[in-house]
């Protein structure tokens, strides 16, 4: 077996080509001391090295010195989560991120998968990066919620026992509301301290659009105009974190020039994994000269709802919310972006507001994109441990910053018999000025203003 080269070009016949093989320095930097290993959600649930990150560093290592790539080398990534937990847990500093993503993208290009694997694939992709697609969805699943269908489907077992990844695609749709569209500008109220972008997301926007009127609502309220620039769709980040490289680039181009066309000083994304992979845009277009600088004069703009609220800190009056919370830290917002106190800290902000940790708060809900669906089994078990421990808190409401963790701990904690009121964090801080009553965030109702 050959040794790496100084360069980090694969050896020839190996596992990987050469575009962007897993960086051969990155891989070196991982010292296998196991301090990962009891953050790796998958190394918790089987305790098989090859599910770790320094096993799943160990496979790179070895595509990269000639190894080629089988179905057995390749599961074991497609059984990574992308949580970045081990990002956060590394003492070494190792970027696994940057690692398990420069692997999936060889793995689609040069791994062929099996037909039913394929098809579901494509039928996901051919779905959830679209956003009118989404909406097209909304009114067939409002049939099925209203007449109890889906509850009915659900009850029989059929499903899950003929195609369990529909099952679990059908049983993680939330009950839906009304639409409910933004214009596309929002004047600030009172002095004007900043003007925003808002991206509006795919599966945010099509099933979660209270809580996009939420943050416009709240950002208008700190003083911001706030801009929803019409053309913009979906950022790419589902394509990203499964290794359909060339179609993130894409999308990752079209926000790009929607935002740019607008003209705002902080662009604002309220779903996590959307806002890991818009700050990564300088590295997704590095290759590209038309877009290399843009990217990144546009990544640094880029802001989590909670970081923005941060820095122009509070003028808006937060009346008070007597009710007990228990925040989720969404991986892509905790592991990949680093933003933890902000979050806690605009909860905490608000007088009555309790709000209460969770235990194994680092360990990942089994959400991970489209992973539950991919993978229902371990996502499943992952969700029912999530939910143990959510429901233990004894609090009120289960608060989190992304739609794929709202959609999988609804559903563990439905199955776990103790129902409570689910929101995002921006929904209860919205709550909160408007003066809504607690108890509406308790029932999940999210009255609109």
């Amino acid at each position: 077996m050959g040794a790496v080269i100084d360069l980090g070009m694969p050896v020839a016949g190996g596992a990987f080509d050469e575009h962007h093989p897993p960086d051969a320095a990155l891989i070196g930097d991982c010292v296998h001391c196991g301090f990962c290993l009891p953050t790796c959600p998958t190394y918790v649930l089987w305790g098989e090295e090859m599910d770790s990150p320094r096993g799943r560093i160990y496979l790179m290592k070895e595509g990269l010195e000639g190894e080629p790539m089988d179905d057995a080398m390749v599961s074991h990534w497609d059984a990574c989560l992308g949580c970045m937990a081990c990002v956060t847990a590394c003492p070494s500093g190792v970027q696994y991120d940057t690692l398990i993503e420069q692997t999936r993208a060889q793995v689609e290009r040069n791994h062929e998968r099996a037909p039913k694997d394929k098809a579901l694939r494509g039928l996901i992709f051919a779905i959830f990066p679209h956003p009118k697609r989404l909406r097209l969805l909304r009114g067939p699943l409002r049939v099925l919620q209203r007449t109890g269908l889906d509850r009915a489907v659900r009850r029989t077992g059929l499903l899950e026992r003929m195609a369990p990844q529909l099952a679990a695609m059908e049983s993680l749709a939330p009950r839906l509301g009304r639409p409910e569209p933004l214009p596309p500008r929002i004047t600030a109220t009172g002095e004007r301290r900043a003007v925003v972008g808002l991206l509006t997301g795919c599966v945010q926007g099509a099933f979660f659009p209270g809580v996009n009127s939420a943050t416009a609502r709240v950002l208008q309220a700190e003083g911001c105009d706030v801009v929803v620039p019409p053309k913009q769709g979906c950022c790419g980040a589902l394509s990203v974190h499964n290794g359909r490289e060339t179609e993130a680039q894409d999308y990752a181009r079209a926000i790009v020039d929607a935002f740019e066309a607008a003209g705002v000083e902080r662009i604002v994304v309220n779903a996590a994994g959307c806002g890991s992979t818009m700050k990564d845009y300088a590295r997704l277009l590095g290759d590209d000269p038309a877009y290399a600088e843009r990217a990144t004069a546009f990544a640094e703009k880029v802001r989590d709802v909670s970081e923005i609220l941060d820095e122009l800190g509070p003028v808006a009056t937060r009346h008070p919310l007597e009710l007990s919370v228990a925040y989720h830290d969404a991986c892509h917002l905790a592991h990949a972006q680093g933003v933890r106190a902000q979050p806690r800290a605009l909860l905490t902000g608000i007088p009555g507001l309790e709000l209460r940790e969770i235990a194994e708060g680092e360990l990942c809900c089994g959400s991970a994109g489209i992973y539950n669906i991919l993978n229902p089994e371990p996502a499943r078990e992952l969700g029912d441990r999530k939910a143990a421990n959510i429901v233990a808190t004894g609090a009120d409401v289960l608060v989190t910053a992304n739609p794929g963790c709202l959609m999988q701990v609804t559903a563990a904690i439905e199955r776990s018999g103790h129902p409570m009121g689910m929101a995002h964090t921006i929904e209860v801080l919205d709550a909160s000025l408007r003066g809504a009553p607690a108890s509406s965030l308790r029932e999940g109702t999210h009255p609109s203003a």
